[in-house]
C-alpha cells in the first residue's frame, strides 16, 4: 500500500489501537516552556505519578521573557513567578532547561530546531499551538493542551484519533520579493482559516524543494491558522545539511544511518490524499491581512475586498477600515519583526539587506527581536546589529516579545502594526491593538517609510 509521509511517520510511532477507537501515539520529543506547564507538574505531584522519562523534554523560558535588561531580575510578578516555578519543576524532575540567559535560551520553536533537537521521522508536541513548525524536518508535530502534557509527562503517550490527510503544492518560481511567509498568507487567503481543521497538511512542489529550512519552518508554523492539526515537508538534502554537525544532532556513523532512514519517508508515489490543492507560484505576490484572522489576506496590491459575511464586516470596523480601501500609504507607527514564524537569522539579513543605508521613518517604534540567543549572536558575528543602530532600529534580547500581549512589548490601543507574527486576533499584541501580517521585507520597508508601500514596484 503506498503512503504518504504522514503514514509513515504516524504508524511507525502507533503503540496500540483501540478497537472502533483511537490509537496510543508514543512521542519522541516533548518541548515545555514556562505557561503549560505549571498545572500539568502540579497534576502528577498530587496523583503522585513520576515523570516517566525526562531525558526526552526540554524545556526553554520564552513567552513571559522580557526582552531588554534580561541580566536584572524579571520586573513583573506573574512573569517571574512562572519562570521561577519552570526553573523548580524542571530541577526537581531533571529536565533540561535553556532558562533565560542561557546560550540556548530562545523561543521553543527556533532554538529545538537549530540545536538539532528536531529531526526527520519524530513525534513532537509542546503546549504550544504552533508546534507545527517543526513539520519543516518531516515530522509530525502539534500542540496540545495543559492535560495532554500531563499524559504524556506520565507515559510518553497520547490517546489520539489520527486526522485525515491534505496536500497543498505550489509549483513555479517565485516573484521578486515574495518571502515564504507571503506564500503561507497566499494559501490561507484563498482557502480559509478553517479548510484544514481535522487534517495533517503536507505542502509539496518546486516551490518548498527550492526553500531553505527556514522558509519551510515559516510555512509549517501557520498551517494552524488554515485550522490544520500540523503541516509537514518531505526531508531532503536541504534538511540533512541543515541538521548535520548541530549541537543534539547524530553525529558519524549514527548520522549515516539516520539519513538512509530519512530518505525512505517521503510520500511514495500514487499514495493518496483525503484532499488536495495545487497552485501556480507566479500567482503570489507580497501579502499583508487586513482583518483580524489570518485569512482576511489580500496582496499588497489589492484593495480590500467586500465582505462577506457579519463576522468580515466587524473585523474591518475593529481595524478602522473600509471596503474597497488600499492599504498603500496607510500611516504605521509601530513595526515588529520576530515571533516564531520570522525571528531566524535569514528574516534579520532579508530585512537588514533592505534597510542597509537607509533610515528608519520617524514616527516608527520598531521592535527587532531575535528568537534565540543564538540568532542574536549571528545578527551580531553578521555585522547586522550595526546596520539596524546606524538605521534608527533597536536590536532586542530573545523572547516571543510583541507576538503576544504577555509580557511587556505590547502595542498601545488603536495603533496598527505590521508584523511578521501569525496571529491577528482583536487584542492579540495587545488591548485594542490592530495588527497587520506581513513578511519581514514588508515590515522593514514599511518601518522605513512610515507608510505601507508596495515592495513589489521598488524591486522590479
Amino acid at each position: 500500500m503506498k503512503k504518504t509521509l504522514f503514514d509513515k511517520v504516524w504508524d511507525a510511532h502507533v503503540v496500540d489501537t483501540i478497537e472502533n477507537g483511537p490509537q496510543i501515539l508514543y512521542i519522541d520529543k516533548h518541548l515545555i516552556h514556562e505557561v503549560t506547564s505549571p498545572q500539568a507538574f502540579s497534576e502528577l505531584e498530587n496523583r503522585n505519578i513520576p515523570i516517566f522519562r525526562p531525558k526526552q523534554i526540554v524545556a526553554t523560558a520564552d513567552h513571559n521573557t522580557p526582552t531588554q535588561n534580561q541580566h536584572l531580575p524579571v520586573s513583573d510578578e506573574l512573569s517571574r513567578h512562572q519562570l521561577q516555578e519552570l526553573g523548580k519543576n524542571c530541577k526537581k524532575n531533571n529536565i533540561t532547561l535553556y532558562e533565560l540567559g542561557h546560550k540556548y535560551n530562545g523561543i521553543v520553536h527556533v532554538m529545538a530546531p537549530e540545536l538539532g533537537v528536531t529531526q526527520p521521522g519524530m513525534t513532537m508536541v509542546c503546549g504550544d499551538s504552533h508546534t507545527s513548525t517543526h513539520g519543516a524536518f518531516g515530522t509530525i508535530a502539534f500542540g496540545i493542551g495543559t492535560s495532554q502534557v500531563a499524559q504524556v509527562f506520565a507515559s510518553q503517550c497520547l490517546l489520539l484519533t489520527k486526522p485525515k490527510s491534505l496536500r497543498v503544492i505550489v509549483n513555479g518560481t517565485l516573484n521578486k520579493g515574495v518571502l515564504p511567509k507571503d506564500v503561507i498568507l497566499y494559501i490561507i487567503s484563498k482557502l480559509g482559516t478553517s479548510s484544514g481543521t481535522g487534517y495533517f497538511c503536507e505542502y509539496a512542489g518546486d516551490v518548498f524543494e527550492n526553500m531553505t529550512m527556514e522558509g519551510r519552518m515559516t510555512v509549517c508554523n501557520m498551517s494552524i491558522e488554515m485550522g490544520a492539526r500540523g503541516g509537514m515537508i518531505a526531508p531532503d538534502e536541504t534538511t540533512f545539511e541543515y541538521i548535520k554537525g548541530r549541537e543534539f544532532a547524530p553525529k558519524g556513523k549514527d548520522f549515516e544511518n539516520k539519513v538512509a532512514y530519512w530518505k525512505t519517508l517521503p510520500t511514495d508515489n500514487g499514495a493518496t490524499f483525503d484532499k488536495e490543492y495545487v497552485f501556480d507560484a507566479k500567482d503570489i505576490e507580497p501579502m499583508i491581512t487586513y482583518g483580524t484572522n489570518p485569512g482576511m489576506g489580500i496582496k499588497i496590491s489589492e484593495n480590500i475586498p467586500n465582505s462577506e459575511n457579519e463576522s468580515d464586516k466587524k473585523s474591518l470596523a475593529y481595524m478602522n477600515f473600509t471596503e474597497g480601501e488600499s492599504l498603500i500609504g496607510k500611516p504605521i507607527n509601530y513595526v515588529f519583526i520576530g515571533s516564531c514564524t520570522n525571528s531566524r537569522i535569514e528574516d534579520f539579513r532579508v530585512a537588514a539587506n533592505y534597510i542597509k543605508g537607509k533610515q528608519k521613518a520617524k514616527n516608527v517604534t520598531a521592535w527587532l527581536v531575535p528568537g534565540s540567543r543564538q540568532v542574536e549572536a549571528q545578527i551580531i558575528e553578521e555585522g547586522l546589529k550595526d546596520i539596524f543602530k546606524a538605521a534608527g532600529f533597536e536590536l532586542r534580547q530573545p523572547g516571543c516579545s510583541a507576538c503576544l500581549a504577555m509580557n511587556d512589548d505590547k502595542i498601545p490601543q488603536g495603533e496598527y502594526c505590521v508584523s511578521t507574527s501569525n496571529r491577528n486576533f482583536e487584542g492579540r499584541q495587545g488591548l485594542g491593538s490592530r495588527t497587520i501580517l506581513a513578511s519581514p521585507l514588508v515590515a522593514a520597508a514599511t518601518a522605513v517609510e512610515g507608510t505601507i508601500i508596495d515592495i513589489s514596484k521598488q524591486l522590479v
